[in-house]
């Protein structure tokens, strides 16, 4: 996704010409970008050989998914619905963990009857609730056990999961208590370890410090696990933000604390596989100046996209058509939802606008349509795949007859 001349394209595609075709707000993302960054995410972990599983919470569209599908992940899922979604894309059953602090029994029994690889259980009540079952349907359920290593991954407390405060995962000694349980019962074997400490992490040291608990544990209990999950949560920049995540020294630091455990490595990526291989494209409804603030109103609002107001994520916002003309001003582009928390990002020296013409709100591939509602019962935006000269339609716009 590049600027061509003065106009913006998505592959071979103009942005105009898509916009002009199916209005806005319009999701529009780029099979190349999904593409590269997949591929960039197993070449930096070329020596573990991992099972990747895309964090199916990050993007639940289908046509996405059966992409991401093609280019060989498996799917982590944290609901009865992400599952069927993983399924009907076509991932295969052994390749999709299933975590999530609160299952349903009927979201467990789901997941059993479909045989996926793997149960990711966050408390000791689960861990009975999914015995029952199984014992029930005289099956043995592979399962999981999250710990909470109690490590700050020093990102935003919203976004933080490690922590001992935090409602994810299990401590150290109930952890322990639940191994020994495990290993006397014959309708469920414990086969993974897993642990997710947080988004947006662009330090190795929190993951170091996760991954020293992780072997002293192992080594203190002796217990030999087939699956290391070490959830997700690598950070991509948002504001031209010089920030890089070292792959290099956290596959280091893998094999170095765990390389010794033989177990195979599990990842739940979502935001670094699709982030910014996503964009949101609004028109300009109103442009309101008055003497202590200036408003750029845009017809993409909280709704569409609620990282900003969710979060106060600031992503970056660029012109459809380049223009050499700045203004000295200071906007706020908002949204149209009656909430002062509908706001984007305030910008100073912008581009000059004019009502009507269109922006990009960038780098909302994740956890943008798939925090989408219909606050203020509004439409949700369609949304379209680019792969070359191609265009695909994943979502089509909704209609009001369709949620009302």
């Amino acid at each position: 996704m590049k600027y061509i001349k003065s106009n913006f394209f998505v592959e071979k595609v103009s942005l105009q010409k898509l916009a002009k075709k199916f209005d806005t707000p319009l999701y529009c993302y780029s099979y190349e970008n999904l593409k590269e960054n997949i591929n960039n995410f197993k070449f930096h972990f070329d020596k573990l050989n991992p099972l990747i599983c895309f964090a199916i919470k990050s993007n639940c569209n289908l046509s996405i998914i059966r992409e991401i599908k093609k280019l060989g992940l498996g799917a982590d899922v944290v609901s009865q619905g992400e599952l069927h979604q993983a399924l009907k894309a076509g991932i295969n059953p052994k390749k999709i963990v299933f975590s999530g602090v609160g299952k349903l029994h009927s979201e467990l029994k789901y997941a059993i009857d479909r045989n996926i690889l793997l149960i990711n259980s966050e408390s000791k009540s689960e861990v009975i609730e999914i015995e029952k079952i199984a014992k029930s349907k005289k099956k043995v359920v592979n399962i999981g056990i999250r710990l909470n290593p109690n490590t700050d991954a020093k990102t935003l407390n919203k976004i933080s999961t490690g922590k001992k405060g935090d409602k994810f995962g299990v401590n150290e000694k109930i952890f322990i208590e639940l191994v020994n349980y495990i290993k006397k019962s014959k309708y469920i074997n414990l086969k993974c370890l897993s642990v997710h400490i947080g988004s947006q992490i662009f330090e190795n040291k929190p993951y170091e410090r996760m991954l020293k608990v992780i072997s002293r544990i192992i080594s203190k209990i002796k217990f030999k696990f087939e699956y290391i999950d070490l959830g997700g949560g690598i950070g991509i920049p948002y504001q031209n933000e010089k920030k890089v995540f070292n792959y290099s020294s956290y596959q280091k630091s893998i094999i170095k604390y765990l390389g010794q455990h033989n177990s195979k490595i599990i990842f739940e990526p979502g935001r670094s596989i699709i982030g910014n291989a996503g964009i949101l494209v609004s028109k300009i409804i109103y442009i309101k100046e008055s003497q202590s603030k200036n408003f750029i109103i845009l017809d993409a609002g909280m709704n569409d996209l609620m990282r900003p107001a969710l979060y106060g994520a600031k992503h970056r916002i660029i012109p459809l058509n380049k223009t050499k003309k700045y203004s000295s001003k200071t906007y706020e582009f908002v949204g149209p939802i009656c909430e002062s928390t509908d706001k984007f990002l305030s910008v100073k020296r912008f581009q000059k606008l004019k009502e009507k013409e269109l922006v990009i709100i960038c780098d909302v591939g994740a956890y943008g349509s798939s925090l989408s509602s219909n606050y203020n019962l509004r439409s949700k935006p369609a949304e379209i795949l680019v792969k070359g000269s191609r265009i695909i339609i994943t979502k089509k716009r909704q209609k009001l007859k369709d949620f009302i």
